[in-house]
């Protein structure tokens, strides 16, 4: 057996996606289309990372354990994979008073637009069932 389609010049790339996320965003009549991009494998453990904090065991001295704020790390991802439009731009959170990409973001879309969105994002990253859904199945 060859190791051939492994190799990194022969996956198949992914590209960017593109989707209208609101029918509020308009160029001469016609919604204008954001573009989404996965990120690596890497980007996200440092994403996951950034949004997990060490948490004191109640009774436990000295013992803590890990607790991820999946809400931060979803919008955080969606900002990451953001191509277009640039939520980075100052002129952007500027018009929306916002300040980083990820407040711009959540005053940009409706709630339902952000909920859809997350899922986009999501989905585009390779889960097949959102983190929120995760979460609920864990409970249960």
């Amino acid at each position: 057996m060859s190791l051939s389609a492994f190799l990194s010049q022969n996956v198949i790339k992914i590209e960017n996606e593109k989707h209208v996320v609101s029918d509020r965003f308009v160029i001469n009549g016609k919604p204008v289309a954001w573009e989404v991009q996965p990120i690596t494998s890497q980007d996200d453990e440092l994403l996951r990372k950034s949004c997990t904090k060490r948490v004191p065991i109640p009774g436990k001295n000295n013992q803590f354990t890990a607790e991820t704020d999946f809400n931060k790390y979803v919008g955080l991802l969606a900002v990451k994979c953001t191509v277009y439009p640039n939520l980075n731009d100052a002129e952007l959170q500027d018009s929306y008073k916002a300040m980083g990409a990820d407040e711009t973001l959540k005053k940009m879309l409706l709630p339902g637009e952000y909920a859809d969105y997350l899922s986009l994002v999501q989905k585009i990253n390779g889960f097949e069932q959102s983190f929120e859904d995760k979460v609920e199945e864990a409970k249960n």
